[in-house]
């Protein structure tokens, strides 16, 4: 029983952290994610049947906190990518207006061929 109450705080940890993520922090609470993730993973190990009615009530509320742990780092996730999608959107941009003729084609000229 004591593996899983460690594991319920641990997951209600977890969302806490992750519903209250903030830009400015984000490496930081990364790897505070990352270390709470495993730390779950080793106490998922030590957790094993049979389970008393309490048990499985506390098992029940897991599952739970699991999807909104599913949901919280997918929204997480997807932040990540847009902001790394705009990172690469202002520096191609800034590439081009530091050196607008890098990329300089030739798809308009016109040959006049009398003969």
């Amino acid at each position: 029983m004591e593996e899983l109450k460690q594991f319920h705080a641990l997951t209600v940890e977890l969302v806490g952290l992750l519903s209250n993520m903030f830009k400015a922090d984000r490496e930081e609470n990364i790897n505070k994610i990352s270390q709470l993730l495993d730390r779950r993973e080793i106490l998922m190990g030590s957790i094993h049947p049979p389970f008393s009615e309490k048990e499985k009530k506390v098992g029940r509320q897991l599952l739970q906190l699991n999807k909104q742990v599913d949901e919280l780092l997918l929204s997480q996730k997807k932040e990540i990518q847009r902001d790394i999608n705009e990172l690469n959107a202002k520096k191609k941009s800034s590439n081009k207006y530091t050196n607008p003729y890098e990329s300089f084609t030739i798809d308009g000229a016109f040959y006049d061929k009398k003969n």
